[in-house]
């Protein structure tokens, strides 16, 4: 009997966690929606939050697999790895930008579930390796996602969005193990619940309720203020300047900064990093970074630092002298590690590629040659 009124008391803990965090996801996703629509990072995070309900409705004890609405949930949850790892490089990456392809890999593991789920496929061989291989395919993106936000963590100059990466790399990387790892580990009586079931949701409940928070305080009051920086970053957004005026951006500081960058050319350095910079500036790490999101409007290093370099290689492309100058020479002499690298942050600043600037640039100037407006004289009717 006491066996009995355990599995009800942990079965009753289970269903309340994640009936909140169904709540929570689906609150979420209408604040996302509702103030950001136009942005790939709110639309993205949206989607999450919905398949994150949907994940945690189908992984519930007694969860039933044949009804056409639990195959629609299960084609949400199914694909809430790869939405994770989208709305993770839209986040963090500000030069991302959706493929046609991310279609095809969020469209791969729903399809195969479905054909799990749905019967056409035979069980457990092929079924279960093709169930376990999304499964594994799922902590794989979690994984890259992790690592791809750790490795551009010190160059990101949001401070918000440096603290929510901290919560991405940790938190839903963890919820996603412990998903996969209840997947491959079931409790011996699938309407039971079990403390790995709990904890999936607890974590989950734990990291919507931060979200939310964070969201939800962003308006409002002015005590809020605090909690708007992280908002921001998760709805893709730039924080505005002011809101934490613990540290003003100091217009000496400024003029420094931009000495050394226009006067000394500091971004020509090869491998030159925030914590070098800071050094020579006599500032801390943090304080740097403020200046130059706040101060500047850049929201990375490398964006930062390919503002001057693009501007000069502007002014060499279309220098006289330099015209039998190699593109990549060009590229390598302003700071850029590659001529790839250099070509997409020049077309990203110009809209057309060095080459087609430095052609452009040398057509125009024929044309307002003292010759060309000559002959152009010439041609006039008297």
């Amino acid at each position: 009997m006491g066996s009995i009124s355990g599995s009800s008391g942990l079965l009753s803990i289970d269903l309340g966690l994640r009936g909140a965090a169904v709540g929570l996801s689906l609150l979420f996703a209408a604040v996302a929606l509702r103030d950001r629509r136009d942005s790939t990072v709110a639309l993205l995070g949206a989607a999450l939050a919905v398949a994150a309900a949907a994940s945690v409705i189908c992984s519930a004890p007694n969860f039933p697999r044949w009804p056409w609405w639990s195959l629609v949930l299960l084609a949400f949850a199914s694909g809430g790895a790869v939405i994770f790892w989208l709305w993770a490089r839209a986040g963090f990456d500000d030069d991302f930008v959706l493929r046609p392809w991310h279609g095809v890999l969020w469209a791969a593991p729903v399809g195969i579930e479905q054909l799990v789920a749905g019967g056409f496929v035979d069980w457990p061989v092929p079924g279960q390796a093709l169930d376990r291989a999304v499964q594994v395919g799922s902590l794989g993106l979690a994984l890259l996602a992790a690592v791809q936000t750790l490795a551009t963590w010190r160059a990101d100059m949001v401070e918000g969005r440096r603290r929510l990466r901290l919560a991405v790399l940790i938190g839903t990387s963890a919820y996603i193990a412990l998903g996969v790892f209840q997947h491959f580990s079931p409790p011996p009586h699938p309407s039971q619940a079990s403390v790995a079931s709990i904890a999936n949701a607890f974590v989950m409940c734990v990291l919507l309720g931060l979200s939310a928070w964070s969201v939800l305080q962003a308006t409002g009051t002015p005590e809020s203020a605090r909690a708007l920086p992280a908002a921001a970053a998760i709805f893709g957004e730039t924080p505005p300047t002011g809101v934490d005026d613990k540290h003003v951006i100091e217009p000496a500081l400024l003029r420094r900064l931009e000495q050394l960058m226009v006067v000394e050319r500091a971004y020509r350095r090869e491998g030159l990093t925030i914590g070098a910079l800071s050094t020579e500036l006599g500032v801390p790490e943090y304080r740097l970074r403020q200046l130059i999101n706040e101060g500047l409007g850049h929201r990375n290093f490398n964006a930062f630092l390919n503002r001057y370099r693009i501007e000069e290689a502007k002014a060499a492309l279309v220098d006289p002298e330099q015209m039998e100058v190699p593109v990549l020479t060009i590229a390598m002499d302003t700071g850029f590690q590659s001529i790839g690298t250099f070509n997409r942050a020049f077309k990203a600043a110009t809209e057309v590629t060095p080459t087609e600037f430095r052609r452009l640039a040398v057509a125009k100037k024929a044309s307002m040659s003292p010759k060309a407006h000559a002959v152009s004289g010439n041609d006039k009717p008297a």
